[in-house]
């Protein structure tokens, strides 16, 4: 009897505890967090370009404390909990906290460009998932306060991404472009930007934990470091990330 015959004759409430790796989900996660992403994330360096322009940031350790301290003291306990509760909204159609907790989010961006790099990702995600027939996106790409992670919880809603699984992939994939960023602007080798990466990757599942438990008071935004570079760095003379 052929695999199809078989899988057919599974009773489907049987059928997730034989096929616990979710392999479905786990490919979307990855599109969701491809560079290949059409919405421009590589175009930002969330205040890295004007840590590096004033000696803040010089080398492979001085980034790793700055990429690090902004994993641990600002996604953790914002972008973490922010994610959960966006996606708990959208698995209930609860329209009214989406928009809260986006508002939420977007009020936490204390400069102008990282606000608009908010919009822009946002609006580009929107447009992609509404392309690809999802079509809760469509509304956001118009909406002058949407915030990127908005539309991530959104694709991870809807391809069944478990919520871990999603956090996991959205902390790696902000990961991966500040060490980008690093690269270019400090500059690191390939080798560092790599060891880099990896220990940044061992810290994530850890984040994650502390992140998805945090009650509503205990969110908050604690880098002003980030939000001074990022402010600065709208009139730094010359820039290769956009502002």
């Amino acid at each position: 009897m052929g695999t199809r015959i078989i899988h057919t004759l599974i009773p489907t409430n049987q059928k997730s505890k034989m096929n616990p790796d979710r392999p479905a989900e786990t490919l979307r996660l990855m599109q969701l967090c491809s560079p290949m992403l059409p919405t421009g994330a590589f175009a930002y360096s969330q205040g890295l370009e004007f840590a590096v322009s004033k000696g803040w940031v010089i080398d492979k350790d001085t980034t790793k404390m700055w990429i690090q301290g902004l994993l641990e003291n600002s996604l953790t306990y914002l972008d973490v909990p922010m994610l959960s509760r966006l996606y708990k909204a959208w698995s209930v159609n609860d329209k009214k906290n989406v928009f809260y907790w986006n508002d939420y989010l977007y009020a936490c961006r204390d400069s102008k460009e990282l606000r608009e790099e908010e919009k822009q990702l946002a609006h580009s995600l929107a447009r992609l998932l509404g392309d690809l027939e999802i079509s809760d996106a469509i509304e956001w790409k118009e909406n002058p306060r949407a915030c990127f992670l908005s539309l991530f919880a959104l694709g991870a809603w809807h391809w069944k991404i478990p919520l871990k699984e999603a956090s996991l992939g959205y902390l790696w994939m902000w990961a991966e472009n500040q060490v980008l960023a690093a690269i270019k602007l400090v500059p690191l080798g390939q080798t560092d930007g790599q060891k880099l990466l990896s220990s940044t990757i061992e810290m994530i599942p850890d984040q994650v934990l502390i992140g998805l438990s945090l009650k509503d008071e205990e969110i908050g935004y604690t880098s002003p470091g980030q939000g001074i570079a990022s402010a600065l760095h709208e009139t730094q003379y010359t820039r290769l990330f956009r502002s």
